[in-house]
């Protein structure tokens, strides 16, 4: 039985694309054609089908191609891949659907003059979300110290915390974006904001621990997000910026 396969344009219409793009992604490695025909044309089976929606997966979650190819080639099994990411999309939903229904009643109560509540209000900004994932990289201790650091925090503590994290994160894409070189001054400076916006809720913060957490900016799709925040290479500016600032400052 003949296997079906997809013309470039045909593949690019149905994803959502263009051939531009297709032909860009066979060009740096991340989608080669099943089979060119003798007149040129590119086409693909169902195994590129399924590597394309990883592909177009991982850039929805704002990883830059360069983390995509390195996910891609760390993993074999397109099923097992597939369904670790649907997990991630579950938790990123169930995520939003909570922070929605937070901002649709702070809405109804600000409308209606009624009082606010802080557990309404934060609901979805979930702190101890990743007790589990920092437990398992950092011990039980680093979590019990950052959820009581966390706890002792009041609401508005706690919002000028998020703002600082998202204002650092500005700043490195401004960065990136103006040419600086990551172990520049300027660069060198934001970083350093990074480290400090860190120490309160982990007390200490070794050259090993800011280096690792630097490279989950790359490997970890929810931090890949920078990317399409602020420009492709975000990620990877900010991880080399705090591998500089590690070196130089920084202990085991």
């Amino acid at each position: 039985m003949t296997r079906p396969e997809w013309s470039i344009q045909d593949l690019a219409r149905s994803a959502g694309t263009t051939s531009r793009t297709l032909r860009h992604y066979g060009a740096v490695g991340l989608l080669e054609p099943s089979r060119i025909g003798a007149n040129g044309y590119r086409y693909y089976d169902e195994h590129s089908l399924v590597r394309l929606q990883r592909i177009l997966l991982l850039r929805e979650l704002g990883l830059g191609l360069p983390a995509i190819a390195e996910v891609l080639t760390g993993e074999r099994d397109s099923v097992a891949a597939l369904e670790t990411h649907l997990e991630l999309l579950d938790q990123e939903r169930r995520r939003l659907e909570r922070q929605i229904e937070s901002v649709r009643t702070t809405v109804k109560k600000l409308k209606g003059g009624e009082r606010l509540m802080a557990n309404e209000v934060f609901e979805g900004f979930d702190h101890t979300k990743y007790e589990k994932e920092v437990t398992e990289r950092w011990g039980a201790d680093a979590y019990r110290k950052s959820a009581d650091w966390w706890g002792s925090l009041s609401d508005e503590q706690k919002q000028a915390h998020q703002q600082e994290q998202l204002d650092i994160a500005k700043a490195f894409g401004e960065a990136r974006a103006a040419g600086l070189p990551v172990d520049g001054a300027e660069t060198q400076a934001v970083t350093h904001r990074l480290y400090e916006w860190l120490r309160p809720a982990v007390s200490s913060v070794s050259k090993c621990y800011f280096a690792g957490l630097g490279q989950l900016y790359v490997d970890d799709p929810r931090y890949g997000a920078y990317d399409e925040k602020h420009g492709a290479g975000t990620a990877e500016y900010i991880r080399d910026a705090m591998r500089v600032y590690a070196e130089r400052n920084l202990t085991d």
